[in-house]
């Protein structure tokens, strides 16, 4: 079988098709359809300058400003800046099918239309900030609060370094984790994010890294105080306290889903696509590929071997399992936020232990398939050694690490008090 004979993902395969999330409230707001054929018809460039992205150790600029103005930025920016107020379900849908050319560029472009939905969530004036003067802004974050913030009238000093910055390089502003001394809301400093604009920070170059290279997940240095005012503050318990800031400013209720129980399907929604760019190049590879042997037992063709049948099986079985599990869970949230109800610690710790083993799936999927490339799928040339380097590289996030988060999980089920964020 050619693989352009092979059927398309079809997310409405799922029974998700009226998820809340692919339904946008914004009168003249595209069609879902129409911004995934965008990222559809994007995926060929992506692929043939991944190796370019590689090296470059960044997103392009090119790629970025095709990336914005297919309105994948917009995604989930609120309406009143000109955004179209999708939900978590549409933005993987979108991710995704981008992963499937380049996961470097499918990583930059998930984490600058995610921080759009966070920046939704922060006061009215910090969004006024950002997007008054350019609505066509996105941010960057390191979101380890390994900062302290000083209190100072009006708002808080910071200084220091934040490191894995993702798409630095292409982001106007920058969320800042940070550790807020105690006040009146907390008898103990507690975490959250500041934002700074471009001007107010510098950039020091330090991805030099095995997977995930294209990212650009550099250095933000502001090397001497910096004065940031409290309205461009938001704690982390804000973040889960299914009322940010913004939601009284932005009703849509997708900006009342807490933090963690759905922003890390930015993390996985690029792996989902890798898997499936790899299923796809090992499927041309097998179908044109002859083997030479090494002394003798060359001439055969590799799609005839049982391993690489089984295999391609495999990876296939562990992708859907993979896409079953972030859908069904990231569709359930939105339909609990739009019905007015609160988000359970339950489901929240849930929808974290399947961020975390939906990432190890898709790791998996292109972890079997790299294990029938033979000497050939080594070349820096062939994609799927690169999207094994990469998808390793993202399972091993410490958002998606297997075993802190599932250790939480189990410590809940037990009746214990769970160690971790969610």
């Amino acid at each position: 079988m050619n693989l352009n004979d092979q059927p398309q993902f079809n997310y409405a395969d799922l029974g998700l098709r009226d998820a809340m999330g692919r339904i946008s409230p914004v009168a003249g707001a595209p069609a879902l359809a129409a911004i995934i054929d965008n990222a559809r018809a994007l995926v060929p460039k992506l692929k043939a300058r991944a190796e370019a992205t590689e090296a470059a150790r960044r997103v392009s600029t090119q790629t970025t400003g095709e990336f914005r103005e297919a309105g994948f930025f917009k995604l989930m920016q609120p309406a009143r800046f000109g955004g179209y107020e999708y939900g978590f379900t549409a933005f993987i849908d979108i991710i995704s099918e981008l992963g499937r050319g380049c996961t470097s560029s499918a990583w930059g472009c998930s984490l600058g239309a995610i921080h759009q939905w966070l920046l939704g969530t922060m006061p009215l004036e910090a969004q006024n900030d950002v997007w008054g003067e350019n609505p066509d802004a996105i941010l960057c974050g390191s979101y380890a609060p390994a900062v302290k913030a000083v209190a100072a009238d009006g708002g808080f000093l910071v200084e220091g370094k934040w490191h894995w910055a993702s798409n630095v390089d292409n982001s106007d502003w920058a969320l800042l984790g940070v550790m807020f001394p105690a006040d009146d809301t907390s008898p103990a400093p507690y975490p959250g994010f500041l934002m700074a604009p471009r001007k107010d920070w510098d950039i020091e170059d330090t991805w030099f890294v095995a997977g995930q290279a294209g990212t650009g997940s550099k250095t933000i240095v502001v090397g001497q105080p910096l004065f940031i005012p409290a309205h461009r503050k938001i704690s982390f318990a804000e973040l889960s306290s299914n009322a940010p800031p913004g939601s009284a400013h932005n009703l849509n209720p997708v900006y009342r889903i807490p933090f963690l129980s759905a922003v890390p399907v930015c993390l996985v929604s690029p792996l989902l696509g890798t898997a499936q760019g790899a299923v796809d190049e090992f499927i041309a590879m097998a179908g044109s590929r002859v083997t030479r042997g090494a002394v003798s037992g060359g001439g055969n063709r590799m799609c005839d071997f049982f391993p690489v049948q089984s295999r391609l099986a495999e990876a296939a079985a562990s992708l859907d399992a993979a896409r079953l599990l972030i859908y069904r869970d990231t569709a359930e949230v939105e339909s609990i936020a739009a019905s007015g109800q609160i988000i359970s610690v339950a489901q929240r710790i849930r929808n974290r232990r399947n961020h975390a083993y939906a990432a190890r799936l898709s790791r998996d999927a292109v972890e079997c398939l790299f294990a029938s490339v033979g000497g050939a799928g080594l070349a820096t040339s062939q994609p799927i050694q690169r999207m094994w380097r990469d998808a390793n590289a993202i399972a091993k996030h410490i958002s998606l690490n297997w075993d802190a988060v599932s250790s939480m999980c189990g410590q809940h089920m037990l009746g214990l008090e769970p160690k971790g964020q969610y």
